[in-house]
């Protein structure tokens, strides 16, 4: 799927402009540098569609050489999580539609003249554990994820951050919660994901766990620890996105429910069938890869995709 080049609106560009090293009248040449580049790995199947591009440009601050990096990353680092990346990522897949349905995974509409980063619920106590587990949560906001890649201008400029909504957790949940994998998929994010993430809030927290949530930043590397923040005040939301967006469930003034909400974002992932299917032949063949190649082994995972031990503080 192919997906016209979009214009920012002028407050988002001024953002890309001062922040992000952007230059308008150069994005096209840049595009176009980092395409070619991709297209002559051996090792790499990826999508080169113009837009998505653009993302790892914007979030390596149009660095060429940080956004090939970032870009290999993106593909090599999937295949150390495959409880996420595999082939259950499809738009049509009929526990990724249910997940949907449920509201568990809530992307939150901005207003349109806001320049804030882009906002997604996780409602952790919403979903029955006998039935999915943790991991199928994260690959749908995966999907999402990518799709913010493509659409969400505010996501790629001013960066995204995650709310993990804990209300009416039980302890399965919280067994369910595999740190472990929070962990991985966090240093995924940081590491190959080009939308920057600005924040993990973890609200309406049980006064009895908070100590222990608290302990979650154990799990995870000083920089993304720092981006932690853990409350039991049901006030504490609004802290963090304004009332104005939230659904009426969360005690927002949007108008909108959750239904609403989920209903929209099954709609945008219909529009993604024919990418994530093709998506499903994208990665890296490592017996082909050319080391060399300018691409830098510098994070938690190796170049070859194995998961290095990150430091516990």
């Amino acid at each position: 799927m192919s997906f016209e080049l979009r214009s920012l609106k002028p407050a988002l560009q001024l953002i890309a402009v001062e922040e992000l090293n952007e230059v308008p009248e150069r994005v096209a040449d840049d595009i176009r540098a980092l395409r070619a580049w991709a297209l002559k790995q051996p090792h790499l199947r990826a999508c080169i569609d113009e837009q998505f591009l653009l993302a790892f440009l914007r979030g390596t601050k149009f660095s060429l050489e940080r956004a090939k990096s970032k870009f290999d990353r993106f593909y090599t680092l999937q295949a150390v999580i495959p409880e996420v990346f595999n082939e259950r990522r499809l738009a049509d897949d009929a526990l990724v539609l249910d997940i949907i349905r449920m509201g568990i995974i809530l992307r939150v509409p901005l207003a349109a003249n806001d320049t804030g980063p882009a906002v997604t619920i996780i409602r952790a106590g919403s979903y029955n554990t006998s039935k999915y587990k943790f991991q199928d949560i994260i690959r749908v906001g995966s999907m999402f994820g990518e799709i913010m890649m493509f659409e969400d201008d505010n996501a790629t400029v001013s960066g995204y951050v995650e709310i993990m909504d804990m209300a009416g957790v039980t302890g399965t949940h919280l067994f369910a919660l595999q740190p472990e994998l929070l962990r991985k998929f966090s240093v995924y994010a940081d590491e190959a994901m080009p939308t920057r993430q600005k924040g993990i809030h973890f609200i309406n927290v049980p006064t009895a766990f908070e100590t222990g949530f608290n302990t979650l930043r154990a799990f995870f590397p000083e920089k993304i620890k720092n981006r932690i923040s853990v409350s039991s005040d049901p006030d504490a939301v609004f802290q963090i996105v304004n009332r104005d967006y939230l659904p009426l469930e969360y005690g927002g003034t949007s108008g909108a429910t959750i239904q609403d909400i989920s209903s929209k974002m099954e709609a945008q992932l219909s529009r993604y069938g024919k990418y994530f299917l093709a998506a499903r032949d994208f990665g890296v063949n490592e017996k082909l890869r050319e080391y060399g190649n300018g691409v830098q082994d510098n994070g938690a995972f190796g170049a070859a995709g194995s998961f290095r031990k990150l430091t516990i503080d």
